[in-house]
Parts: C-alpha cells; structure tokens; sequence
C-alpha cells in the first residue's frame, strides 16, 4: 500500500465536482483514474480535473491495477451493482448517499464486502463537520435538558425536469435524495433506532417519485422526530434539537461551503449563546477519514450496517407514505 490512496472514480457525476477537489487536496489521497460511458466524456473530466487516467466503461476502470479504492458516485439504482462489482474487483469502496434503492440491497453490498474483507462505507459528508461534534457534546454535557424533539428539513427547488432526482427508473425521490439526510441526522444524534415511523408525501404525476415529504420518527427513548423534505421548495438544510430546559440550532446543516464558518447555536432560556466552528471541507474530512482506515488497517468511522439501518427507515417511510 503507497503512502497516498489512489482512488478511482466511477463515472462523471455532478457530485464529483467537490469530491475529486478533496481528494486531490486530502493529505493522504490522489485522483489516479475517472471513467465515464463515454470515453470523449471522462477524458474531458481528466482533463478538467488534472486526473492522469480515462476510461471509457465503469468495467474498464476496475481493471486498473493501479487504483487502492473507488468512489462511487453513481444514480441510486446503480450503486448495489456497480459496489458489488467494486467487492468483486477487490477494490475498497466510498459510495454516495442513499447507500441503495432499499435496503435488501444495501444488505446485499455489505455481505459483498464482507465476503471479500474489504473496506466499505457510505458518504454522508456531513456527518464529518465539527460543527455536530459540538452540538452532541452540548446535548451530552446536559446543556439542553433531557431531549425531547428533533425537527430536521431539507429541501430545493428542481428546475431541470430532467435531473435524474426526479427519476422512478433510477430510485429518485425527495426522501431518497435529501431526506436521507434528516433521518441520518436524528439517527446519529439519538445512538438509536426508530420504533415507529409515519409519512404523508407528494407523488408527482408525471414522475411518481415522491417530490415532498415530511415524517415522523419515534425512538425508544422518547425522543420524537419530524422533518420535511422536498425537491420543488425552497432551499433549507437545517435542524433543531429541542430538550427541556433549552434547544440547539444550526442554521446550515448539510450543505456547507469550505470557506463558510459552521454555526451552533445554544439556547437556555432566553439566552443564546452561538458556537462559531471554523470553515473545513467536509467533503476533504470524510475521504481521509477513509484513506486513514485503508492506511490503518481499521474500520471506517461509521460502519456499514449504519448504511443498512439507514435505508431500513427510508423504506419504512416511503411504504408508510404509499
């Protein structure tokens, strides 16, 4: 293993646009290879991005035997094959959020990875910004009382009705895409499982995905859960962690640029008190966070069967929701 990962990338997605420049300014990760369906299409991402290798099939990149991990940034209902594939290939795996289109198929990629020992994990970037280590250690400390309700919202408005978001055939949908989010978020901020899940959504007539939705998570703790989330709204990432004697805001969430400072804001009473967590690139955190593992020999910071658990609630909502 080289003192630096190199990383493969598996096809020309959008999101690769702020993937690949944290990789490349990661201390311990290199973009070796890129590849696209269109070998005229990755070559232009190579060139554009610096990347010294391209190819012209997602099988073609695989087969290079130069790359340590792929990074799969692929449409939900590709991502099950193609990280198999990955597992099969012998090649680690980061593969974009939602980790599949339901979870029997998140399952099925982590019996894969396991099968072969390999290293595998989800990219929820956000969950790499300091700025919710804070928020937990004021909820841990006792700064808010006992929690009592988590609301959490994510939505944008969609103005290309092409965008792939809005696509049945590809395991679209407002929940799928940044929903995911909000049930992540309160999963990770209460260390538990949901008893009971309801939703009411916004089937969209022309692409029958669910274009707004908004849930309710139970814990067995007691803590209650609502979010909303919606791909024709306006823009909001966003949550609040209310407890008994006070609460926790942050008013950017998911979403945050590398140059903008992170905001935690702690209410008791009428008094506020606003933690300012210097700008990072969370996107840069969470691939060395994984190349770390791969160097390391250990396991990534969240493991995979979070990436199941995750989608065992998205499925329970949108069949809730139907």
């Amino acid at each position: 293993m080289p003192d630096k990962i190199r990383w493969g990338i598996l096809s020309t997605a959008r999101i690769g646009r702020r993937v690949i420049p944290a990789i490349q300014a990661s201390r311990n990760g290199e973009v070796a290879a890129v590849c696209s369906r269109s070998l005229e299409r990755a070559q232009a991402w190579a060139a554009a991005h610096e990347i010294p290798r391209a190819y012209g099939s997602y099988e073609a990149l695989l087969a290079d035997g130069d790359i340590d991990a792929i990074y799969n940034p692929l449409p939900n209902s590709m991502h099950a094959e193609w990280s198999i594939k990955c597992a099969e290939a012998g090649l680690p795996t980061l593969s974009e959020k939602p980790f599949a289109s339901d979870a029997p198929e998140a399952q099925s990629i982590v019996d894969a990875f396991e099968k072969h020992n390999l290293l595998l994990a989800e990219a929820f970037m956000y969950r790499f910004h300091p700025q919710h280590a804070k928020a937990q250690e004021i909820l841990a400390s006792g700064g808010i009382g006992e929690l009592q309700i988590i609301n959490s919202s994510f939505t944008f408005p969609i103005t290309d009705e092409a965008n792939i978001r809005l696509s049945k055939a590809l395991a679209g949908g407002a929940l799928m895409d940044v929903g995911c989010y909000c049930v992540n978020l309160m999963r990770f901020m209460t260390g538990e499982e949901p008893e009971r899940v309801t939703a009411a959504a916004r089937i969209g007539e022309r692409t029958g995905v669910d274009e707004t939705l908004v849930g309710t998570l139970e814990f067995p703790a007691g803590v209650i859960g609502h979010f909303d989330c919606g791909l024709r709204a306006h823009g909001q990432h966003t949550y609040t962690l209310k407890g008994a004697e006070g609460m926790i805001t942050t008013p950017q969430s998911f979403v945050i640029d590398k140059a903008v400072d992170g905001i935690v804001r702690h209410w008791q009473g009428d008094s506020c008190t606003e933690h300012v967590i210097p700008a990072v690139d969370q996107y840069r955190l969470m691939v060395e966070d994984f190349a770390d593992a791969l160097l390391d020999g250990r396991p990534p910071r969240f493991a995979p069967s979070d990436a199941v658990n995750n989608m065992i609630v998205v499925d329970r909502l949108l069949a809730d929701a139907r």
